[in-house]
């Protein structure tokens, strides 16, 4: 007999299983945390989940009511016990997401947590999986074990990892101390040694217009495609136009700009109505962000359109180090377009973080990010010498605060100092008469 059990979240969450909303939405990202057991899901529009636990198969079902999914279906491969992600179109108006389990595993239903994070923004939070019945596995092949992972020497699978820089984050330590009512994280990464500094690189922030560093590396992904042509005409439509930082605004809609013109604008003076434009001409946020996942960013989500002034688009100083690193490691664009992504980053006009810490003669190809209570920078630099170093940061302030755009300063003025020291020198044994010996160098 097969054993089929539909189960029912507890009535504490019932509150949440209403029919499907009136206006159809879009799964703009979902991400499952398999160390938490738990899932990530965002639409762009108002969504009540309707969450079911069922066996033979054993999976968990979350119907997302008037949701349209945007892609055909996909599959993602998770671990021998919870196993598989599937996320597809069950009817016309409904996109469902299957959590599939191994044979033999169910989840306890009222364990099962559905919180709400925003109207449009729900986590799915699973408890560990439970043998169904103490024989049921001697029928079964064995569960692959699962392997322990291996040390990877390397950042974002590209640049070689050195140590830890001690000495400036013991400097840094004292500095926000003093700035103790700010909130900030950071990532600064050494090409050369590989060395890197690590406070808070992890923390999720809002983006801010820092978000537009991937698009771009989005944008000229598909140019070298083919998808994109650099010259072909964009439309700003009516609800693509949006206030805040930029000039396409005060234009007429259903004005036509080049893409080339289009995203030069959204880097060099941020212009969010240009933003939009390319994550339109991109397919729109659920592609971009299934792309950033497949980057390995991990925090990096767009939830709304520009301008985001409430902040709900997200990344962290890590992704968009790491993002740099796959940039400057010739992973994600052509040689070509590499050019052209440094080109237009080394064109912002806004130079009051990290650039107005560096010293005379250093470039960097940088992109801010600030909603008033957030401040952020992300950027490349290069010292008069050819070295290089990749550095991410962000800061939650009171708002408008300049002690926050001081603050950045301050870390990007010790962060280049340091870097800036010559490599130490160390003695070698006196060579004989007559033999002329050269020197050996190392950083710590």
């Amino acid at each position: 007999m097969v054993l089929k059990v539909r189960w029912l979240l507890p009535s504490c969450l019932s509150i949440f299983l209403f029919a499907s909303t009136a206006k159809a939405a879009n799964l703009a990202f979902w991400h499952f945390n398999a160390n938490q057991n738990r899932l990530d899901l965002t639409t762009d529009e108002a969504v009540r989940p309707q969450v079911e636990v069922m066996t033979d198969p054993s999976k968990l079902e979350i119907d997302l009511p008037g949701v349209v999914l945007e892609y055909p279906e996909t599959r993602q491969r998770v671990g021998p016990v919870i196993q598989d992600i599937v996320v597809s179109q069950l009817d016309p108006q409904t996109t469902r997401m299957a959590i599939e389990l191994a044979p033999g595993y169910t989840l306890d239903p009222h364990q099962v947590q559905l919180l709400q994070q925003s109207p449009n923004h729900w986590l799915v939070q699973l408890p560990t999986p439970q043998l169904l019945r103490s024989d049921y596995l001697f029928l079964q092949e064995p569960l692959p074990v699962e392997q322990a992972p291996s040390i990877n020497p390397t950042f974002a699978g590209a640049i070689a990892l050195g140590g830890k820089m001690t000495r400036p984050r013991q400097q840094i330590a004292s500095l926000m101390t003093r700035y103790k009512f700010l909130h900030s994280g950071m990532f600064f990464l050494d090409l050369d040694t590989g060395n890197y500094l690590d406070i808070n690189g992890s923390r999720v922030f809002p983006a801010a217009s820092t978000i537009k560093l991937p698009i771009l590396i989005a944008f000229f992904q598909d140019v070298d495609a083919g998808k994109v042509k650099l010259n072909e005409r964009l439309v700003m439509r009516p609800d693509l136009k949006t206030r805040g930082s930029g000039t396409m605004q005060y234009r007429a809609a259903w004005t036509k700009f080049s893409a080339l013109e289009t995203v030069t604008k959204m880097i060099t003076i941020s212009d969010n109505t240009a933003t939009n434009m390319i994550i339109d001409r991109l397919g729109g946020a659920a592609r971009l962000n299934q792309r950033f996942l497949s980057w390995g960013l991990q925090h990096t989500v767009i939830r709304h359109l520009l301008g985001d002034f409430r902040g709900t688009n997200t990344t962290s100083p890590r992704d968009l180090v790491k993002l740099l690193a796959l940039l400057v490691s010739h992973k994600l664009v052509s040689l070509n377009s590499q050019e052209q992504v440094l080109d237009l980053l080394r064109r912002t006009t806004v130079r009051t973080l990290l650039p107005a810490g560096l010293g005379k003669g250093a470039v960097i190809a940088d992109k801010t990010g600030d909603i008033g209570f957030l401040i952020g920078d992300a950027g490349i630099i290069t010292m008069p010498n050819g070295k290089r170093y990749l550095a991410g940061i962000f800061v939650r302030r009171p708002y408008d605060d300049p002690r926050g755009r001081n603050f950045i300063r301050q870390v990007s003025r010790l962060m280049y100092n340091y870097l800036d020291q010559p490599l130490p020198m160390y003695p070698v044994a006196a060579p004989p008469d007559g033999v002329v010996s050269g020197s050996t160098t190392n950083r710590s």
